[in-house]
């Protein structure tokens, strides 16, 4: 019996919707990256991008545990002598919620073009509303 080697055309994209109230940061980007790679699905291929659709809500409200927000940062350099910019997750918290879960989603996910297409298949919103009801989101269990 041959190996069946899922096709990215083929694919039956599901949208599912996940809710970050009171979740680990670190428990819910790791979930919703294998969503996202299609690690779920039984036609899963580690080279095509099988995933589904992920929409995160209310990442304002997401959990950081032990000393994490205040004692991790996130870093970034403007290429100039000096340049290094640190902000603490509590800010990045307070400034902009989904750069959080955006970041520790990135990180679980390859670093190829593979990844940065799976990558733009995350969407994540501060509040509780998001503009996709349209596509008919179901709750993900995490």
């Amino acid at each position: 019996m041959p190996t069946l080697s899922a096709k990215t055309n083929e694919v039956d994209r599901d949208w599912h919707v996940v809710d970050a109230t009171d979740q680990p940061l670190g428990r819910l980007a790791s979930r919703v990256a294998s969503v996202l790679r299609g690690k779920h699905r039984p036609d899963f291929t580690p080279h095509a991008d099988v995933g589904d659709f992920v929409i995160v809500i209310n990442a304002e409200k997401v959990k950081l545990t032990g000393n994490k927000l205040d004692g991790k940062f996130w870093y970034r350099h403007s290429g100039a002598p000096g340049g290094l910019k640190a902000t603490s997750y509590r800010e990045l918290i307070a400034k902009r919620p989904e750069k959080v879960i955006e970041k520790a989603v990135w990180g679980m996910l390859p670093k190829k073009s593979l990844g940065r297409r799976t990558h733009r298949k995350l969407k994540v919103y501060a509040g509780p509303k998001h503009p996709h009801t349209a596509q008919k989101p179901e709750p993900l269990a995490l």
